[in-house]
């Protein structure tokens, strides 16, 4: 029987809430395998001097836990 773990995560890029999404699996991936999915929860810009500079998100990633 598989167990499935979720965890919280906040991330962010300069460039897109897609990106933002793509730097939180991408680091997440380097401690926790067996990734399963991400779910985007909030998705917020910054912005300064009336132009977006940051996108940023918190999200939920599912991985399953190893039997180990």
């Amino acid at each position: 029987m598989a167990v499935i773990k979720i965890i919280e995560l906040l991330a962010e890029s300069d460039k897109s809430w897609e990106d933002a999404t793509r730097n939180a699996v991408r680091e997440a991936s380097k401690s926790i395998r067996n990734i399963r999915s991400v779910w985007v929860k909030n998705l917020n810009a910054v912005v300064k001097d009336g132009e977006i500079v940051s996108w940023q998100l918190n999200c939920k990633l599912s991985f399953e836990k190893d039997g180990k």
